[in-house]
């Protein structure tokens, strides 16, 4: 400033009148001094054609050398077209979100503007027209597969090599399917937050051609007998955990989806009535599985060690069963019995089931469609109901459950050949 009119001596003297006094400094600057004896700096000046007051703070808190830092500071803002008062707005806003955020993180919340907050947000918004499903299921992605590890980032810090690094992750576990979808979701989630001024742009175009293609084609399944026999000896002599080694003993037996199977809940299984009933999320209709004798054994041998919890094969990290094993616990445990890929698969049960009580049992094929909770209609063309031939279907699921234990028993045992490695 050109000229400085005060002393700190002239403002440690300064007596309160009756009504406001001002010690001018010059340019603008001045202390208000009230009849209380507060002191008050002020900051007068003009913008736009319209006279303004800046507060810079409390005498003698705020020094006269501050004042006049910040009297300057503000006078090249005017210099160059920017209202100081805009910026002490934007500033104290920023610091409120500062705030908020370490609140909201004090109680466990997600930060604003960080992945998980805007990709919330945006699930609630703009999936409530989906169906409640495909809503739930793309939850869980984001839950599972992105928020452990971009979740807390600010969006518009998120780099495109990040991005692709953690859907790199769902493809190295063979998910290639969930990854593509994945990074489509995550896509929606940036347009959004573009709509909400917290991301200037959409980084997942930047990735085009970066991950490898997603291949069709059908899960391996062992469709004849003489192979069933060798996959159901190898899993009876499985050595992993018990609740690993139970569920995959259930799997054939029951022939649901892999994702069905881990989540099942003991809330919903019916011993009395030896069924299963849940909700399938995939075709969203409710189903009934019937529970053969040695269905309901298993279940019996692992409910001392698992029911005191939600789900019947928690994982392996929640003791307390809050959460089910994870998506790759039963695959992984084939490959560890030397089983390729190309050999079998988990949801290759479903097909094993399909053919076997088709072509080789002769069981009615409606019956097995109902049992695989596919579309199945009448003659009329109107979908059967869940109940829909469950006295029957009892017995299919039974018989089979036999004809499995008859294979363990009878067929020549030809051991599958470990990989290497």
């Amino acid at each position: 400033m050109a000229k400085k009119l005060l002393l700190d001596v002239t403002l440690r003297n300064a007596k309160p009148d009756v009504k406001d006094k001002r010690l001018n400094d010059g340019e603008g600057l001045y202390l208000l001094i009230k009849p209380n004896g507060a002191k008050w700096w002020r900051f007068d000046y003009s913008f736009a054609g319209k006279r303004k007051t800046l507060s810079l703070g409390v005498y003698p808190k705020t020094t006269l050398t501050d004042a006049r830092r910040k009297a300057t500071d503000a006078q090249n803002k005017v210099a160059n077209g920017i209202d100081p008062s805009d910026t002490r707005k934007d500033d104290k806003a920023k610091q409120q979100l500062i705030d908020e955020n370490e609140n909201r993180l004090k109680s466990g919340l997600t930060i604003i503007g960080s992945f998980e907050h805007v990709a919330r947000e945006w699930h609630s918004k703009h999936m409530s027209d989906k169906a409640e499903s495909h809503q739930k299921k793309t939850l869980a992605m984001l839950q599972r597969d992105i928020f452990p590890w971009i979740g807390a980032t600010p969006i518009n810090e998120i780099k495109a090599f990040e991005l692709l690094k953690v859907v790199e992750r769902i493809g190295e576990r063979g998910a290639q399917d969930t990854a593509h979808r994945a990074l489509q979701t995550c896509g929606q989630i940036f347009r959004y937050a573009i709509t909400q001024n917290l991301a200037e742009r959409d980084i997942t175009p930047d990735l085009k051609g970066a991950m490898p293609t997603a291949k069709g084609g059908n899960f391996a399944a062992v469709t004849k007998p003489q192979d069933a026999a060798r996959l159901l000896r190898a899993i009876d002599a499985y050595e992993g955990t018990f609740i690993v080694k139970s569920a995959l003993m259930l799997a054939p037996m029951v022939f649901v989806r892999p994702g069905e199977l881990k989540q099942a809940e003991w809330e919903h299984i019916d011993f009395g009535a030896k069924e299963w009933c849940f909700h399938v999320t995939k075709t969203d209709v409710d189903h009934i599985v019937p529970l053969s004798n040695q269905a309901i054994a298993i279940l019996e041998a692992i409910k001392p060690l698992t029911g005191h919890g939600r789900y019947v094969f928690p994982s392996a990290r929640t003791p307390n069963g809050s959460r089910p094993m994870s998506d790759v616990a039963l695959l992984a445990a084939l490959r560890r019995m030397g089983i390729g890929k190309e050999e079998a698969s988990i949801h290759g049960f479903r097909a094993m089931a399909r053919t076997i009580l088709d072509e080789v049992l002769g069981h009615r094929v409606d019956f097995i469609e109902h049992q695989l909770a596919h579309a199945v209609k009448d003659p009329n063309g109107r979908a059967y109901n869940r109940t829909a031939h469950l006295p029957a279907r009892h017995k299919m699921m039974q018989a089979w459950a036999d004809y499995l234990d008859g294979l363990k028993n009878g067929a020549q045992v030809i051991a599958f050949k470990a990989k290497s490695g």
